[in-house]
């Protein structure tokens, strides 16, 4: 489910990015939303769009072959949070969480600050706001199109590389130094650099995200399986590093800078280095699974 929920992500986010472009370039032909026409408003309802099929397709998914097995045949144990604590499984449990707290924290405390950003390049600074909202919709445009390609690099690479750990430092180890360099330096120089290292960044952090749908079935029996997912994915990722948002702004407010653009630059940069280096050292503690197979 996880990994079908990452895949839908993606798409809904290159739609959203396209309909943003839409919505600057010829907002003021669509309808009044609320007596004007910001773009921000159909963006936001554009949100629909890709929602509606995750939806209606999400009920017919397949379930696996062995819940739907053991369920049938009334063997199917009852998940439990607290199994999720027991020794056996720990430190895979509290691993992942923390792990998955840093891909969620460079996500929100780094990358979706970039179009807060872009407007104060030399390049845009000087345009007019609806050509500055163009140059950020390209540049989002670039960061979905990056991460994409990076869940399809993933998937590449997932069926040759037999250790996790060595798969996920393909992307954890050229992100610690690419992803902060791009928004200490390209970020506040060169648009041209914004769009390469964006896409880059794009691809080495969200490749993340298609990691952690490969790996956490592995590492949890089939009554557990969706109740380790989700702990890790809600609990570390949407509780605690999407608080990196709030961390980055507040960091901003101390950080050195000519400008409110190049400030918080600096703090998405320091932030990202931060959440990157966090999730290279935890990934020392991170379990291999003990089998190819999924555990029963």
């Amino acid at each position: 489910m996880l990994r079908y929920t990452q895949a839908f992500s993606s798409i809904g986010g290159l739609m959203i990015s396209v309909a943003y472009y839409v919505a600057v370039t010829y907002g003021k032909s669509l309808p009044a939303v609320h007596g004007g026409h910001e773009a921000w408003r159909y963006t936001l309802m554009s949100g629909i769009i890709p929602a509606i099929p995750l939806m209606i397709i999400r009920p017919f998914l397949p379930e696996s072959p062995v819940w739907r097995e053991k369920k049938a045949q009334g063997t199917l144990k009852r998940p439990s949070l607290a199994e999720l604590f027991r020794p056996e499984y720990r430190r895979t449990t509290l691993v992942t969480a923390l792990m998955f707290a840093c891909s969620y924290g460079a996500a929100f405390g780094a990358i979706q600050h970039i179009p807060r950003i872009v407007p104060g390049l030399p390049q845009v600074v000087h345009l007019a706001r609806a050509a500055q909202e163009q140059v950020v919709s390209k540049v989002q445009f670039l960061q979905e199109m990056g991460g994409l390609l990076g869940r399809i690099l993933l998937a590449f690479l997932a069926i040759r590389i037999v250790s996790r750990r060595t798969l996920l430092r393909l992307f954890q180890l050229p992100g610690l130094f690419l992803v902060p360099l791009v928004f200490l330096y390209a970020a506040v120089h060169d648009l041209s650099l914004v769009k390469v290292g964006i896409f880059l960044a794009g691809l080495l952090t969200v490749g993340q995200f298609s990691f952690w749908g490969n790996y956490l079935p592995r590492v949890y029996p089939t009554h557990l399986r969706g109740t380790g997912e989700s702990f890790a994915a809600n609990i570390g990722g949407r509780m605690i590093g999407t608080s990196a948002a709030l961390l980055t702004t507040q960091l901003a407010n101390v950080m050195a800078g000519s400008t409110a653009f190049t400030k918080l630059a600096y703090s998405a940069a320091a932030v990202a280095l931060l959440v990157y280096a966090l999730g290279f050292l935890l990934s020392f503690w991170l379990p291999e699974p003990q089998r190819d197979q999924l555990p029963e």
